[in-house]
């Protein structure tokens, strides 16, 4: 990019009624305000950021005497690490203190010390080319540390030194592989050493702040890029160690695809899939896709003649990824959702065999229940097969089965699949109270109904009444 056109792009995109506002309302007041970090790298490159990201010579408390009464609201959350959140519009901003971070060698959270200096605080940042600021009012552009060339060269390095950077703040490590998936940028060779070296330093950073790294990097434009460099440089080892894992040995008699590299070009056919079934970029999906495999090294069995199995790898990898997205602090949903997929990974593949019964259809889509539409996309991008005839012939089969599926939902609404009764006619039917029995007897019309399709209810309380009789 050329320096005369990064800078019209900069002044394009930043010449806004907000910032001249903000700007002046913070040189009224004599303090210093600057647009600053990834906010700059965008509007450089053209796009206007999602967040509006200020810093500023004024202190917490000074920050509020200015936006006090200026501002539709504010909040003081991160008012301890010298960060204060407003909104004016539509616009949500955080403008927060010049500052100086440093990790203590066994502490888990950042030493924050507020600085006076501008340039001092673009140091301590994770990039040069979130290393720039834009003054404001004036619109001064300064970028002490080579930002815009690097940007030019799609470079990622460290402002200072990568170890004293990576000391500072452990994350930074992370960052690199997460910028390298959302910019496509290459990591400099010094910078990537020192990530290879430290990496243990990771260790001190809490699982929640690894957590958004992770899913930041999985729903940028490359995640293969940020994922490589997570396994390359080894933080991979402490961050989701079943990755690296996925690099399974092999032995010239028994041979097998690369586990690894089929996950990366699983998660890069699950992204390009995203679009045919109108998905935003979605991160149970690409997440399940990186981790659909993981079960196989534990799972592995070398077998005669030269072939290799991996036998009930997705119910193995299922439990595995559900361990490792608690440790990770995930929520519920989220972990539940990768989970599923992951176990139901393989189902199809006995379909493309033999056509499935009704019934076989129907148990498909309850297991699958919300998950449906992601199990698609993962199930065809499962397929990474060079072999023309096969890969058409998986298609074909999973085109085959979603009309099936399509046409059975019309017919018996699947969607909300229930069985013949409710849970109130079953303890109406047999007289029961709430408790385990009731919950036994809804399990089985529900096998019932997926077994046989809709019932009635006077069939569905023959049966009832039957399998009761039984104990």
């Amino acid at each position: 990019m050329h320096s005369s056109d990064a800078m019209k792009n900069l002044e394009r995109v930043t010449k806004t009624p907000l910032l001249d506002s903000l700007g002046a309302m913070f040189e009224t007041a004599g303090y210093e305000l600057a647009l600053v970090g990834g906010p700059v790298r965008d509007a450089i490159l053209g796009r206007v950021a999602p967040d509006v990201d200020l810093t500023t010579n004024a202190t917490p408390e000074q920050i509020l005497e200015v936006i006090r009464g200026k501002v539709d609201t504010h909040w003081e959350i991160g008012k301890e690490f010298g960060t204060i959140g407003c909104r004016i519009g539509d616009n949500q901003i955080e403008i927060t203190t010049y500052r100086t971070d440093k990790y203590d060698v066994d502490s888990r959270k950042p030493e924050v010390k507020f600085g006076t200096d501008l340039k001092h605080d673009l140091q301590r940042r994770d990039f040069t080319v979130n290393s720039m600021a834009l003054t404001l009012p004036a619109r001064e552009f300064v970028d002490p540390f080579g930002g815009l060339r690097d940007l030019g060269d799609k470079v990622l390095k460290t402002p200072g030194k990568p170890e004293d950077s990576f000391g500072d703040d452990p994350l930074r490590m992370l960052r690199g592989a997460r910028f390298a998936s959302q910019l496509g940028f290459e990591i400099e060779p010094a910078t990537f050493e020192a990530m290879q070296s430290m990496r243990q330093r990771l260790e001190i950073v809490s699982a929640e702040r690894i957590q958004v790294e992770l899913q930041k990097l999985m729903l940028g434009a490359n995640p293969r890029k940020g994922l490589e460099a997570l396994v390359d440089s080894g933080l991979a080892e402490i961050v989701l160690p079943e990755l690296p894992a996925l690099k399974l040995e092999t032995d010239e008699h028994h041979h097998h695809k690369d586990v690894y590299e089929h996950t990366l070009t699983v998660v890069e056919q699950a992204i390009d899939y995203e679009k045919d079934y109108n998905l935003e970029p979605d991160f149970v999906l690409r997440f399940a896709a990186l981790l659909h495999d993981i079960g196989k090294p534990a799972t592995r069995k070398l077998e005669p003649g030269g072939a290799v199995s991996f036998y009930h790898h997705d119910v193995v990898g299922a439990k595995l990824a559900s361990k490792r997205m608690k440790a990770l602090r995930f929520d519920n949903d989220t972990t539940k959702a990768v989970s599923k997929l992951v176990e139901l990974h393989l189902r199809f593949f006995g379909y493309s065999d033999q056509s499935w019964t009704d019934a076989a259809i129907r148990r498909y889509v309850r297991d699958a229940g919300e998950q449906l539409v992601r199990l698609h996309i993962l199930t065809r991008s499962d397929v990474t097969t060079r072999n023309k005839r096969k890969a058409d012939q998986l298609s074909h089969a999973y085109d085959d089965l979603e009309k099936r599926i399509a046409i059975v939902m019309e017919q018996e609404e699947l969607n909300a699949m229930r069985p013949d009764l409710t849970g109130e006619e079953i303890m109406e039917i047999l007289n029961l109270k709430p408790g385990p029995k009731v919950g036994k007897a809804y399990k089985y019309l529900l096998e019932l109904r997926i077994e046989n399709g809709p019932l009635g209810p006077e069939a569905a309380k023959k049966a009832l009444l039957e399998w009761h009789s039984k104990g």
